[in-house]
């Protein structure tokens, strides 16, 4: 199977499948890989599966297609594993699996990684220092021991500068070569978050090497299981991988394998030297050469890891801050002056951005809008929906009089989006003339209206629609009454009656209705208690969903 992975631009992470004999990419939607940025020509680049061999190439794009930072002429060219493949500023990585060949997504040298047989070893015990193998015509090459020293010295320098994984698996891999003058390829692989064994580092010792890095998955495998690093004077006559064919097919005639390890002492990857010519091979010394420098690597790698980890978080908290920022902007920054009339409102969303909102409308013929929505779960995602949703509301009450038609355009743009998500909202309009009060509602709770002598009455409960987003062409009912002097009307989302405490239990409707039949003071008062009433309940539980809370009151 051959994929594409993107690097970065509106499909980063994405594992991209090559499963036809052409696949076009560019930025119009008719493209197999549709690339939505400006600077990417409608049908950009072409890729060709011909026997079994991918070729990429530029469709006379205004920007060009850059194959591992070269601008393509015209025609087809080769693709290898591993090549990187530009499309003005979309990266892509271009993977072919061959059989057991494994993902080098994460590698950043040129060369490809191919991984080979999984059989254990068989009935054999590997020690950490294995017996040399000597035979006729072997000559055993090494560093002098001041290059050697200068080497470890050199590293532990070089790591102990290091703060990324791009600086750390180079620097090792280069300082190896410099210690073994007999080793022809290394070879870094750490494990991802799910177990797997990636390649994220090889380096071959001449540079102008195109050859693909074989690795036997026998040998790791057995590094990591055993925590033990493994010497082969000979790999392919070593009786101790006599199950791994692949030790001989891939030509590694001496190798050294050595596990590295976190500073907790969990097992991160491997490091791995070999060589390809049979009258080089290592020795038991360099064994200990090589586990010492495993040592330091595995603390370095660590330590770069959680420094990379680090500055990604610290990316992502700035970034939901300057979103939280924007999402603000879709919220009133104040609320409305009216005469005769009070309002409060109060929106926190659980994470730093949140899927609530609510909004006050001021109509051309003087009435008032105000929308309590809730997108379904709450993040990144729904604040999206929710952005979207604000300027649609914006235009369908601008567009249709009738607050029952306005829902419905709403719906009909919403729904028209695709986006398998929904939004339960209610809107109720206020004509601060008649003191009239409309209500439309899309799978939300009812507006609690309380009237001046205490009773609460849920408005419009029994016509509610279906939530915003599901199906185009659906007609929503309204329902109107008259708010008299006193009386207020209070909404709210879910996160209010699903909110937990200590117990697991949820504050639920029944304490919602008694305490705004509770509350006759202003709107702000009858915000205010009902907040601090849930608030109290939580305790110390975290909020896992949105609040938000609208109340209006006639004086």
């Amino acid at each position: 199977m051959a994929y594409l992975k993107a690097k970065n631009g509106p499909l980063a992470g994405q594992r991209l499948e090559l499963i036809e004999d052409s696949t076009v990419l560019g930025r119009s939607p008719e493209c197999d890989i549709q690339v939505e940025d400006y600077a990417v020509s409608r049908k950009h680049a072409v890729l060709h599966l011909q026997d079994n061999q991918f070729l990429v190439e530029d469709l006379k794009s205004r920007n060009k297609t850059y194959l591992n930072d070269i601008a393509l002429g015209d025609g087809k060219h080769q693709l290898r594993n591993g090549d990187k493949i530009g499309i003005c500023d979309v990266v892509f990585h271009f993977y072919q699996d061959f059989g057991d060949s494994l993902d080098d997504s994460s590698m950043a040298s040129g060369l490809s990684v191919l991984f080979g047989d999984s059989e254990p070893v068989g009935g054999s015990t590997i020690m950490s220092k294995l017996d040399v193998h000597s035979s006729g015509g072997q000559v055993h090459l090494t560093a002098s021991p001041q290059v050697t020293l200068n080497a470890l010295i050199e590293i532990t320098q070089s790591l102990g500068k290091a703060l990324s994984l791009d600086e750390v698996l180079p620097t090792v891999l280069d300082s190896l070569f410099k210690v073994f003058v007999q080793a022809d390829r290394a070879f870094i692989g750490l494990l991802d978050e799910h177990g797997t064994l990636v390649p994220r580092w090889s380096k071959a010792r001449r540079d102008d090497s195109d050859e693909t890095i074989r690795i036997s998955r026998t040998i790791v495998n057995h590094v990591m299981d055993l925590r033990q690093a493994v010497l082969s004077a000979d790999a392919a006559s070593d009786q101790q991988f006599d199950a791994s064919q692949s030790i001989a097919d891939f030509h590694i005639r001496s190798m050294m394998c050595a596990p590295l390890f976190a500073t907790d002492g969990s097992v991160l990857g491997v490091l791995q030297v070999d060589t390809v010519e049979r009258n080089k091979q290592f020795k038991q010394e360099d064994l200990e050469v090589l586990a010492s420098v495993a040592s330091q690597a595995g603390i370095a790698i660590d330590n770069a890891k959680l420094h990379e980890d680090a500055l990604k978080q610290q990316q992502l908290h700035r970034e939901l801050e300057l979103a939280n920022e924007v999402q603000k902007g879709f919220l009133p920054n104040s609320r409305p002056d009216i005469e005769g009339y009070e309002f409060y409102d109060y929106y926190k969303p659980a994470n730093q951005i949140g899927g609530d909102y609510f909004d006050y409308l001021q109509l051309t013929d003087g009435r008032l809008a105000i929308i309590v929505a809730d997108v379904v779960g709450h993040g990144v995602a729904a604040a999206l929906l929710m952005a979207k949703l604000s300027a649609e509301a914006r235009y369908s009450l601008a567009a249709e009089d009738n607050a029952a038609d306005a829902l419905k355009l709403l719906n009909d743009r919403m729904s028209g989006l695709s986006l398998d998500r929904f939004v339960t909202l209610v809107l109720i309009v206020l004509d601060p003339i008649t003191h009239e009060v409309t209500v439309v509602n899309a799978g939300h709770m009812a507006p609690l209206h309380r009237t001046a002598d205490g009773n609460i009455i849920e408005e419009g409960e029994d016509i509610s629609g279906i939530p915003v987003g599901i199906m185009e062409g659906m007609d929503y009912e309204q329902f109107t009454f008259k708010l008299e002097p006193n009386e207020s009307v209070v909404m709210y989302t879910d996160g209010i009656t699903e909110a937990p405490n200590a117990l697991d239990e949820l504050y639920g409707d029944d304490r919602v209705l008694d305490l705004v039949k509770q509350t006759g003071g202003s709107a702000e008062e009858a915000g205010t208690t009902l907040l601090n009433d849930v608030l109290a309940f939580m305790g110390d539980t975290e909020q896992f969903d949105d609040m938000c809370i609208v109340a209006v009151k006639r004086t």
